[in-house]
């Protein structure tokens, strides 16, 4: 036993010895590229790798890059961005996760299907104004989400962020580089796309919307006519209506859940019962759920109507404090978001109408921001004339589908002439959601996104 004991304790040290060496020379390659694109990189560190995708990656880091708080003008300052290196290669493809929330790369079984298909390395980039990455709260804590000034939370710093950290990484890998990013971040991954489409060879957005306006108007149509089937779409609404209609009975729930969780708002709680109904049918084909599982209004009691809508859409979501706040800002600013269909009740709603809601309920209270629409025009623009290796990912009912971008145009004559979007492709997984991935594709359709994507990366 004390001989096993001894040779359990030499393997520890050995590893010991062994680890901090790729560390260091990691950390020594990357500082020297770093010199030499003028780049300040700070807190490199080893991070573990869970045992799910120890096959995959052999290093994993995380590290801050110092970025211009507005890439236009140096003297506003800078701030510390999070990234996170996953290494299988220096010679091997480099996933770039153009996340467009906080960074979740330092989970130990972290991973991209992407990443996973190709054997490539991967790096996940936090978002600017998110968790550790939110520029000048950095260098004064008293600053707060009330008080922080938002004026370079935009589209083009963050594809300038993103550009810097290309141009760092591509001093170490040599391989194809392929952009993609989920919802947000597959916002993320289209604007990148069309600001620096020189920095990538591939980019696959994953249901990523493209909106024109703060409430752009497509969403409501699509689900009152398109997500699911009439019989689907009726219990919904029936669901609906008799949750407005039991009112006096389930809103002391409301008000007690809302008390246990601390969950403040911005509204009275007859407002977040409205809004929580209202919600109720995005949330419902955003997820994926089946109608197979919506209570029986006829026979269901209020707490299981309770029980199913707050499963579904609860108050949380409209709660006050959470770290949401820099994507309604920017929602507002530039993204654009969804509205709401009140009309079919009409009498049971305590608020008036639900127009503007974004601002009032969402964006910090001392903010107001008003929509642009340069961003739509840009990446519409850029779809239209620009053949780039672009691959979209989307579910069929995901009502973020409602404003994915225009099935490309592709066929023999507009190819004879050179023009139409040759190489630019869109897959709807059917009856999908805001899930949809690759994987998640029919077998067939998935065979033929893997085949374009080889023959794309071995170009």
């Amino acid at each position: 036993m004390m001989k096993r004991i001894g040779q359990f304790v030499l393997i520890a040290m050995l590893l010991l010895a062994i680890t901090p060496a790729f560390g260091q020379e990691f950390e020594q390659k990357l500082q020297a590229a770093a010199a030499e694109c003028g780049i300040k990189v700070s807190d490199v560190k080893a991070l573990e790798i869970g045992k799910r995708v120890k096959d995959l990656y052999s290093e994993k880091y995380q590290l801050f890059i110092e970025q211009p708080i507005d890439h236009t003008n140096p003297a506003v300052g800078t701030f510390k961005q999070k990234v996170v290196l996953m290494h299988t290669g220096y010679e091997n493809p480099m996933v770039l996760v153009t996340e467009g929330y906080s960074s979740r790369g330092a989970g130990a079984n972290y991973s991209n299907e992407l990443s996973t298909m190709f054997n490539a390395n991967m790096i996940e980039v936090e978002h600017r104004y998110f968790n550790e990455s939110i520029p000048f709260m950095q260098n004064d804590p008293s600053i707060t989400d009330e008080t922080l000034n938002w004026d370079y939370m935009t589209a083009k710093n963050e594809a300038a962020d993103l550009h810097r950290v290309n141009q760092l990484f591509k001093k170490l890998y040599g391989g194809k580089w392929i952009a993609t990013g989920i919802s947000k971040g597959g916002q993320t991954a289209m604007f990148y796309t069309t600001y620096y489409p020189q920095d990538i060879d591939i980019s696959v957005p994953y249901v990523g919307p493209l909106c024109k306006g703060q409430e752009d108007g497509r969403h409501e149509p699509f689900l009152a006519e398109f997500a699911g089937t009439e019989r689907d779409r009726e219990i919904l609404r029936n669901f609906q209506i008799e949750f407005l209609k039991r009112r006096e009975k389930i809103q002391p729930m409301f008000e007690e859940l809302s008390a246990k969780d601390k969950l403040t708002y911005k509204m009275t709680i007859e407002a977040v019962y409205d809004y929580c109904v209202l919600e109720f049918p995005f949330a419902f084909w955003q997820w994926g759920y089946s109608t197979d599982i919506v209570p029986d209004p006829k026979t269901a009691t209020d707490k299981e109507m309770f029980d199913f809508l707050v499963k579904t859409s609860g108050p949380d979501y409209f709660a006050e404090g959470g770290s949401s706040a820099p994507f309604f800002v920017q929602a507002a600013k530039e993204l654009g978001y969804y509205g709401y269909d009140t009309k079919p009740f009409k009498g049971l709603l305590t608020i008036k109408n639900a127009e503007g809601y974004l601002t009032k309920l969402f964006v910090p209270q001392s903010q107001t921001f008003t929509f642009d629409k340069y961003l739509y025009k840009d990446i519409k623009k850029f779809l239209e004339t620009t053949d780039s290796k672009m691959m979209f990912i989307y579910g069929e009912f995901d009502p973020w589908s409602a404003v994915m971008p225009e099935a490309p145009v592709k066929n023999e004559v507009l190819k004879a002439k050179g023009k139409g979007r040759q190489t630019m492709h869109l897959f709807v997984e059917p009856g999908g959601s805001h899930r949809a991935r690759i994987n998640t594709l029919p077998e067939e359709m998935k065979k033929e996104a893997i085949a374009i994507l080889k023959e794309w990366l071995a170009e």
